[in-house]
Protein backbone atom coordinates (compact mmCIF):
# COMPACT_ATOMS: atom_id res chain seq x y z
CA UNK A 1 0.00 0.00 0.00
CA UNK A 2 2.87 2.04 0.05
CA UNK A 3 2.83 4.81 -2.51
CA UNK A 4 6.65 5.13 -2.92
CA UNK A 5 7.28 8.48 -2.06
CA UNK A 6 7.49 8.60 1.42
CA UNK A 7 4.02 9.99 1.32
CA UNK A 8 1.31 8.15 3.18
CA UNK A 9 -1.09 6.31 0.60
CA UNK A 10 -4.25 8.08 2.13
CA UNK A 11 -2.41 11.77 1.74
CA UNK A 12 -2.77 10.74 -2.24
CA UNK A 13 -6.37 9.69 -2.31
CA UNK A 14 -8.31 11.88 1.13
CA UNK A 15 -10.90 14.09 -0.57
CA UNK A 16 -9.77 18.12 1.01
CA UNK A 17 -13.04 20.07 0.50
CA UNK A 18 -13.63 23.07 2.73
CA UNK A 19 -16.75 23.82 4.54
CA UNK A 20 -18.02 26.22 1.87
CA UNK A 21 -17.41 23.71 -0.85
CA UNK A 22 -19.50 21.20 1.23
CA UNK A 23 -22.35 23.51 1.67
CA UNK A 24 -22.68 24.21 -2.24
CA UNK A 25 -22.55 20.43 -2.83
CA UNK A 26 -25.75 19.32 -0.37
CA UNK A 27 -27.63 21.98 -1.77
CA UNK A 28 -26.84 21.11 -5.54
CA UNK A 29 -26.51 16.76 -4.88
CA UNK A 30 -29.19 16.59 -2.24
CA UNK A 31 -31.34 19.89 -2.36
CA UNK A 32 -31.27 21.02 1.31
CA UNK A 33 -29.28 24.35 2.65
CA UNK A 34 -27.09 24.01 4.99
CA UNK A 35 -26.64 26.21 8.36
CA UNK A 36 -23.48 25.36 9.89
CA UNK A 37 -20.81 22.71 8.60
CA UNK A 38 -18.16 21.00 11.12
CA UNK A 39 -15.45 18.40 10.54
CA UNK A 40 -15.80 15.30 12.16
CA UNK A 41 -12.31 13.03 12.30
CA UNK A 42 -11.71 10.34 9.55
CA UNK A 43 -9.05 7.73 8.70
CA UNK A 44 -8.96 8.35 4.91
CA UNK A 45 -12.25 9.71 3.53
CA UNK A 46 -13.65 13.45 4.68
CA UNK A 47 -16.81 13.32 6.91
CA UNK A 48 -18.35 16.36 8.06
CA UNK A 49 -21.33 16.93 10.58
CA UNK A 50 -23.80 19.35 8.97
CA UNK A 51 -27.31 21.09 10.22
CA UNK A 52 -29.56 21.78 7.52
CA UNK A 53 -33.11 23.58 7.19
CA UNK A 54 -36.25 22.92 5.20
CA UNK A 55 -35.16 18.74 4.94
CA UNK A 56 -39.03 17.99 6.04
CA UNK A 57 -37.04 15.11 8.35
CA UNK A 58 -33.88 15.12 10.14
CA UNK A 59 -32.22 18.62 10.42
CA UNK A 60 -28.47 17.21 11.24
CA UNK A 61 -26.51 14.96 9.08
CA UNK A 62 -23.43 13.30 7.93
CA UNK A 63 -21.80 14.09 4.52
CA UNK A 64 -19.60 11.49 4.15
CA UNK A 65 -16.92 12.10 0.90
CA UNK A 66 -15.53 8.97 0.28
CA UNK A 67 -11.37 8.79 -0.87
CA UNK A 68 -10.76 8.74 -4.56
CA UNK A 69 -9.09 5.08 -4.27
CA UNK A 70 -12.79 3.44 -3.19
CA UNK A 71 -14.71 5.81 -5.31
CA UNK A 72 -13.74 3.71 -7.99
CA UNK A 73 -15.54 0.65 -6.67
CA UNK A 74 -19.04 2.27 -6.54
CA UNK A 75 -20.47 -1.53 -5.86
CA UNK A 76 -18.34 -2.27 -2.67
CA UNK A 77 -19.76 1.28 -1.30
CA UNK A 78 -22.99 0.76 -2.04
CA UNK A 79 -22.93 -2.84 -0.56
CA UNK A 80 -21.91 -1.06 2.60
CA UNK A 81 -24.63 1.38 2.43
CA UNK A 82 -27.28 -1.28 2.28
CA UNK A 83 -26.18 -3.02 4.92
CA UNK A 84 -26.33 -0.34 6.97
CA UNK A 85 -30.02 0.55 5.52
CA UNK A 86 -30.24 -3.61 6.45
CA UNK A 87 -29.50 -2.92 9.76
CA UNK A 88 -31.86 0.17 10.72
CA UNK A 89 -34.33 -1.67 9.21
CA UNK A 90 -33.94 -4.52 12.11
CA UNK A 91 -33.92 -1.76 14.58
CA UNK A 92 -30.20 -0.92 15.03
CA UNK A 93 -29.29 2.82 15.52
CA UNK A 94 -27.66 2.37 12.14
CA UNK A 95 -27.09 5.73 10.44
CA UNK A 96 -29.18 5.52 6.75
CA UNK A 97 -28.59 7.65 3.66
CA UNK A 98 -30.72 10.50 2.38
CA UNK A 99 -31.54 10.32 -1.16
CA UNK A 100 -30.31 12.29 -3.79
CA UNK A 101 -32.41 14.68 -5.81
CA UNK A 102 -32.40 12.31 -8.64
CA UNK A 103 -33.59 9.07 -5.69
CA UNK A 104 -30.27 7.48 -5.37
CA UNK A 105 -28.00 6.56 -2.30
CA UNK A 106 -25.01 8.41 -3.11
CA UNK A 107 -23.42 10.67 -6.31
CA UNK A 108 -19.95 10.60 -7.69
CA UNK A 109 -18.78 14.14 -7.85
CA UNK A 110 -15.39 15.82 -9.16
CA UNK A 111 -13.61 17.56 -6.59
CA UNK A 112 -12.40 20.23 -10.15
CA UNK A 113 -8.44 20.55 -8.59
CA UNK A 114 -5.64 19.13 -10.68
CA UNK A 115 -6.16 15.46 -11.64
CA UNK A 116 -9.80 15.98 -11.27
CA UNK A 117 -10.51 13.68 -8.37
CA UNK A 118 -13.56 12.04 -8.14
CA UNK A 119 -15.33 11.12 -4.81
CA UNK A 120 -18.85 9.20 -4.16
CA UNK A 121 -20.21 11.64 -1.41
CA UNK A 122 -23.39 10.23 0.78
CA UNK A 123 -25.33 12.11 3.26
CA UNK A 124 -26.03 9.87 6.43
CA UNK A 125 -28.73 10.46 9.40
CA UNK A 126 -26.84 11.75 12.23
CA UNK A 127 -26.27 9.38 15.64
CA UNK A 128 -25.70 11.70 18.47
CA UNK A 129 -23.66 9.59 20.76
CA UNK A 130 -20.35 9.46 22.59
CA UNK A 131 -17.32 7.90 20.87
CA UNK A 132 -16.64 4.51 22.76
CA UNK A 133 -12.53 6.23 22.93
CA UNK A 134 -14.02 8.68 25.02
CA UNK A 135 -15.88 6.53 27.63
CA UNK A 136 -13.72 5.04 30.44
CA UNK A 137 -13.73 1.70 30.22
CA UNK A 138 -15.19 -1.07 32.45
CA UNK A 139 -16.47 -4.71 32.69
CA UNK A 140 -19.33 -3.51 31.85
CA UNK A 141 -18.89 -1.28 29.19
CA UNK A 142 -16.89 -4.37 27.49
CA UNK A 143 -19.94 -6.65 28.23
CA UNK A 144 -22.21 -3.80 26.65
CA UNK A 145 -20.04 -4.09 23.58
CA UNK A 146 -20.07 -7.72 22.83
CA UNK A 147 -23.59 -8.08 23.48
CA UNK A 148 -24.30 -5.86 21.00
CA UNK A 149 -22.15 -7.42 18.22
CA UNK A 150 -23.46 -11.09 19.33
CA UNK A 151 -27.17 -8.97 18.43
CA UNK A 152 -25.48 -8.10 15.40
CA UNK A 153 -24.50 -11.22 14.66
CA UNK A 154 -27.72 -12.93 14.81
CA UNK A 155 -29.38 -9.95 13.00
CA UNK A 156 -27.31 -9.69 9.62
CA UNK A 157 -28.32 -12.13 7.51
CA UNK A 158 -27.17 -9.86 5.17
CA UNK A 159 -27.57 -10.83 1.05
CA UNK A 160 -26.45 -8.53 -1.84
CA UNK A 161 -25.01 -9.42 -5.71
CA UNK A 162 -22.22 -6.98 -4.89
CA UNK A 163 -21.05 -8.53 -1.68
CA UNK A 164 -18.21 -10.26 -2.57
CA UNK A 165 -16.48 -6.69 -3.02
CA UNK A 166 -15.90 -6.96 0.17
CA UNK A 167 -12.88 -9.34 -0.36
CA UNK A 168 -10.09 -7.72 -0.25
CA UNK A 169 -7.13 -10.10 0.15
CA UNK A 170 -4.50 -7.13 0.70
CA UNK A 171 -6.68 -5.06 2.43
CA UNK A 172 -5.04 -3.84 5.67
CA UNK A 173 -8.02 -3.55 8.27
CA UNK A 174 -8.69 -7.20 7.58
CA UNK A 175 -7.06 -9.11 11.03
CA UNK A 176 -5.94 -11.40 8.78
CA UNK A 177 -3.62 -8.89 7.31
CA UNK A 178 -1.75 -8.24 10.54
CA UNK A 179 1.56 -9.10 9.20
CA UNK A 180 1.09 -6.32 6.77
CA UNK A 181 1.61 -3.53 9.36
CA UNK A 182 5.02 -3.93 9.11
CA UNK A 183 5.32 -1.41 6.61
CA UNK A 184 4.05 1.29 8.91
CA UNK A 185 5.89 0.62 11.65
CA UNK A 186 7.92 3.53 11.11
CA UNK A 187 4.99 5.90 11.78
CA UNK A 188 6.31 5.09 15.42
CA UNK A 189 9.38 6.23 15.22
CA UNK A 190 11.43 5.14 18.15
CA UNK A 191 8.82 5.48 20.77
CA UNK A 192 7.75 3.32 23.56
CA UNK A 193 5.19 1.38 21.38
CA UNK A 194 7.01 0.47 19.06
CA UNK A 195 9.01 -2.63 20.48
CA UNK A 196 5.76 -3.67 21.80
CA UNK A 197 3.88 -3.48 18.53
CA UNK A 198 6.68 -5.17 16.97
CA UNK A 199 6.19 -8.28 19.25
CA UNK A 200 2.25 -8.21 19.04
CA UNK A 201 3.14 -8.69 14.67
CA UNK A 202 5.49 -11.69 15.31
CA UNK A 203 3.34 -12.99 17.64
CA UNK A 204 0.53 -12.56 15.13
CA UNK A 205 2.68 -14.67 12.60
CA UNK A 206 4.28 -17.08 14.65
CA UNK A 207 0.37 -18.23 16.48
CA UNK A 208 -2.44 -17.17 14.61
CA UNK A 209 -1.51 -16.80 10.79
CA UNK A 210 -1.18 -21.09 10.57
CA UNK A 211 -4.58 -21.41 12.12
CA UNK A 212 -6.29 -18.64 10.03
CA UNK A 213 -8.68 -21.36 8.30
CA UNK A 214 -10.06 -22.42 11.14
CA UNK A 215 -11.48 -18.83 12.16
CA UNK A 216 -14.80 -18.07 11.28
CA UNK A 217 -14.73 -15.15 7.75
CA UNK A 218 -15.85 -11.79 8.11
CA UNK A 219 -15.56 -8.38 6.44
CA UNK A 220 -14.68 -5.19 8.53
CA UNK A 221 -16.01 -2.04 6.96
CA UNK A 222 -13.88 0.96 8.22
CA UNK A 223 -15.93 3.75 5.80
CA UNK A 224 -19.15 2.49 7.49
CA UNK A 225 -17.85 0.71 10.90
CA UNK A 226 -19.75 -2.46 10.14
CA UNK A 227 -18.16 -6.11 10.73
CA UNK A 228 -20.21 -8.18 8.84
CA UNK A 229 -20.20 -11.84 9.10
CA UNK A 230 -19.79 -14.52 6.38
Amino acid sequence: MSSGSGRHPQAVSKPALGEGEVAVLVDRVFGLKVSWVRPLPSYDDQNFHVRVSGSGGADEYVLKVTNSEDSRRPDLIEVQTQAMMFLSAEGFPSATPYPTKDGGTMSLESDGGPGNKKYLVRLLTYLPGTPVAKVATSPQVFYEIGKLAARLDTALKFHHPSVKSLHRGQFIWNLANVPLLDQYLYALGQNEYREVVEQVIEQFKGKVVPKLSSFRACEYCPNNHLIILL
